[in-house]
């Protein structure tokens, strides 16, 4: 298992296109496009990773899909992901803490699984397991 305390980041675009080449100009940073998780409807979905010969554990993606909110300085487009063996096992707990959740384990293909939470304070993260 990743031993860092953030294993995933997701940074929302309403046009993808535009935010590779954003972040390709400013940090030199090349993307490789991802295939769709099972059952996402084509074209619902973009993602494209963030390429790093050495990530140290920790990737991302730039994510454009219908229902995220278009960045305006203000409000927050960035999804954190922490590392568990079992996202169900800690999703299983937000409730108690405070929290709620969004989406139950789910099936993100060859990629694991991942469950959407919302912390005490209102923030999403996400839970990524393998298994």
């Amino acid at each position: 298992m990743n031993q860092n305390i953030i294993c995933w980041f997701e940074i929302y675009a309403k046009d993808i296109e535009r935010a590779k080449k954003f972040y390709n100009a400013v940090l030199g940073i090349n993307f490789t496009d991802a295939p769709m998780p099972p059952g996402e409807a084509p074209g619902n979905m973009k993602m494209s990773f963030f390429s790093s010969p050495e990530n140290q554990g920790v990737s991302g993606a730039l994510i454009e899909m219908p229902g995220t909110k278009e960045g305006d300085g203000a409000c927050v487009n960035t999804m954190v992901y922490f590392p568990c063996e079992d996202c169900a096992v800690e999703a299983a707990k937000v409730e108690a803490a405070g929290g709620q959740v969004q989406h139950a384990k789910m099936d993100i293909g060859e990629f694991g699984f991942c469950s959407i939470c919302v912390d005490s304070e209102g923030n999403p993260f996400g839970l990524f397991s393998m298994q």
